[in-house]
């Protein structure tokens, strides 16, 4: 199934906290479902960024050390919809920016990212 692999904390806002958009430096032609691979990296900055956006959250943003930061695999699905260079989100940052809509947690699956979209065995 067709995957991305997004660091903490933005893979958890996507599927639990309202983020439909995901930045990316290249541009996609996928639309579907995509699986959201939680990396191993935790990106403190954006973090930070959250913290003084709390209010575009839908959902409360866990403390930085919280076990509801899953890493190193699948956390959730979302449909992929579009690939845009403009987006009116205050989390597009460009210049390319691939829209989700219908996020749905799933169970951890424990797997190795990759870069670009790429596919895995999901079970």
């Amino acid at each position: 199934m067709k995957t991305i692999s997004i660091q903490q904390p933005f893979a958890w806002a996507i599927i639990y906290a309202g983020k439909p958009i995901e930045n990316r430096t290249w541009p996609s032609h996928y639309i579907g479902p995509l699986l959201i691979h939680a990396s191993k990296n935790f990106d403190h900055y954006g973090y930070s960024w959250l913290c003084q956006n709390l209010n575009i959250l839908t959902t409360e943003l866990p403390a930085r050390d919280s076990l509801s930061f899953k890493f190193g695999g699948v956390i959730g699905q979302v449909k992929m919809i579009d690939c845009v260079d403009n987006h009116t989100s205050p989390f597009f940052f460009g210049p390319w920016g691939f829209l989700f809509q219908d996020p749905e947690p799933l169970p951890f699956y424990p797997c190795k990212g990759k870069l670009r979209i790429f596919d895995i065995d999901y079970k």
